[in-house]
């Protein structure tokens, strides 16, 4: 047989990067295009071998490792940066410092063309049955009059929202919300775009003069909402929606950051978490099922903007800073619900 093998990723507009503020090599700032597999992200494995290090790129699955050339990882003799990062005809070209590898180690890196990717996974899965599939060719228009051999429908958007919801996975928030924005008639064309499109929804829902998005995941600290009007949003969905039982449940804590066995009440919410930042908003539900509406908003920023970009990933003092924000957090809601839920 003959022919090409066409991926087409054109359904949505292609984003580099989620935050290009970000560090090149963190796996939740990946690009975003119509075609997108795990997470957009590769997984890089090392291993201490007799001269240097054994080093791996592949999409894996729960069952598969399909190999990849799409991004390449080079170890380098030196001590800083840790990683650096080039692209050249689509390829992803990574170098790594051989003083932060150890003996051994793995992580998710993130894929810059996701297009590409996909089509190579498919074609290694494709070669691994016997079906030999040329190169992928990405292509910028759907190709009309051929005949489906095989679709697969995903899980319905209520579990891919709760899933999103509970593992704060970014891209899933960065497509569920550029598709929302299409479906409405907004303009798509940009994260950008799309965002302010959310923005707007948001000040019609809320009447808000103050709310600002820059994108639908929370990752860039440019964008602006108030804990007073995330309560409006809330309340004006309401307790019992499918909203609320979209989100995760959270154990309250008690004074000493500990689970609350009994508390009395149950959380649901979403957590939210930068550097030196950290939130908390949803639902209190306390005896007799009344709820209430709350959102916490923890930040310093000036502490935040003061991160070097290559130390974003781990800055010094940031964790134990996120766990006071959210001692605090679990502190107001007790409070709340002593006070309000009888």
């Amino acid at each position: 047989m003959t022919g090409a093998f066409r991926v087409f990723a054109g359904a949505l507009p292609y984003i580099r990067s989620i935050d290009p503020r970000q560090p090149d090599h963190v796996g939740y700032n990946p690009a975003i295009s119509g075609t997108n597999l795990n997470f957009n992200r590769v997984h890089f494995q090392w291993q201490r071998a007799d001269a240097g290090w054994q080093v791996s790129m592949d999409a894996r699955s729960a069952t598969l490792r399909p190999a990849v050339t799409v991004s390449r990882m080079a170890v380098v003799n030196r001590d800083m940066p840790t990683y650096t990062y080039s692209t050249a005809q689509g390829v992803d070209e990574w170098t790594v410092a051989a003083a932060a590898l150890g003996n051994g180690g793995s992580r998710w890196l993130p894929v810059r063309r996701p297009d590409l990717y996909a089509g190579e996974v498919t074609q290694v899965i494709a070669q691994a049955y016997g079906i030999r599939l040329p190169a992928p060719q990405v292509t910028e228009q759907v190709v009309e009059g051929g005949r489906v051999l095989v679709s697969h429908e995903s899980a319905a958007l209520k579990t891919i929202v709760r899933l999103m919801l509970k593992h704060s996975t970014n891209l899933t928030a960065e497509v569920i919300g550029l598709t929302a924005t299409a479906a409405r008639g907004a303009a798509a064309d940009s994260l950008e775009a799309s965002a302010q499109a959310m923005t707007d929804w948001m000040r019609d829902q809320t009447g808000t003069t103050t709310a600002r998005f820059v994108d639908h995941s929370g990752l860039s600290d440019l964008s602006r909402v108030s804990a007073a009007d995330m309560v409006k949003l809330l309340v004006k969905v309401g307790p019992g929606s499918t909203l609320h039982g979209q989100l995760k449940e959270i154990a309250p804590l008690d004074m000493k950051g500990e689970e609350l066995t009994g508390a009395g009440y149950r959380i649901h919410a979403k957590t939210g978490s930068l550097n030196f930042v950290s939130s908390l908003a949803g639902y209190v539900t306390g005896p007799g099922d009344a709820a209430l509406a709350f959102a916490v908003f923890s930040g310093d920023t000036d502490r935040r903007a003061t991160i070097a970009r290559d130390d974003m990933e781990r800055p010094d003092g940031a964790r134990p800073w996120a766990r006071r924000a959210r001692w605090l957090q679990h502190q107001f809601i007790h409070r709340w619900s002593s006070l309000y839920s009888a």
